[in-house]
């Protein structure tokens, strides 16, 4: 697998609608104000996080349990930010929505912004043939609320293309992935 360039990102972009809304540049300024940066970088993508949250809450003294959720965990917050409890979890969604080829797996990874103040970022791969809006997770590790900025960058992608001989014999869509398409926070599912 060979990690892919900012040249082959933009290609895939703009020829096959991989990421859409695509940003072929790197943006750090809007409307004359420094934002935490999005768009095409040398060898990955930086997302946006929407407005769109789902801020983890123990109101109900529900537990947490991936086979059973239950949706009253989370309160849902639309705006300009989200501000996350001291030692708590919030769901997002990116800006964009992806299309990943056959022969390509996405990794994810938190942005040193976010890092450095204790916010940690996990994404699950995109595997091959994944399309939706990727569901983001932002852990705050820190005793202090922390802040998360939609429209504003939040993770990077890097793009890793399997050789010719080596694409897979199935995909996540072959295989009726339960993720595929999804439009908005996604929740767990069994």
């Amino acid at each position: 697998m060979t990690i892919k360039s900012d040249r082959w990102i933009r290609r895939m972009a703009l020829e096959r609608s991989m990421i859409q809304p695509f940003e072929p540049g790197n943006v750090k300024e809007v409307d004359g104000r420094r934002v935490v940066s999005y768009g095409t970088s040398s060898y990955g993508y930086d997302i946006r996080c929407s407005d769109e949250f789902k801020l983890f809450t123990d109101i109900n003294s529900t537990i947490v349990d991936p086979k059973n959720f239950d949706p009253k965990s989370f309160v849902d917050i639309k705006g300009a930010h989200c501000i996350i409890p001291p030692n708590s979890f919030a769901l997002a969604r990116t800006v964009e929505y992806f299309r990943i080829p056959r022969n390509v797996l996405v990794l994810c990874l938190g942005k040193s912004t976010y890092a450095r103040c204790g916010i940690i970022v996990n994404v699950t791969p995109l595997e091959p043939e994944w399309e939706g809006y990727v569901t983001l997770e932002f852990s705050n590790t820190t005793p202090l609320p922390a802040k998360i900025y939609a429209n504003e960058g939040v993770a990077q992608v890097i793009f890793l293309e399997a050789a010719a001989e080596d694409v897979c014999e199935i995909s996540y869509k072959d295989r009726g992935g339960k993720y595929q398409g999804q439009t908005g926070v996604t929740l767990p599912k069994i």
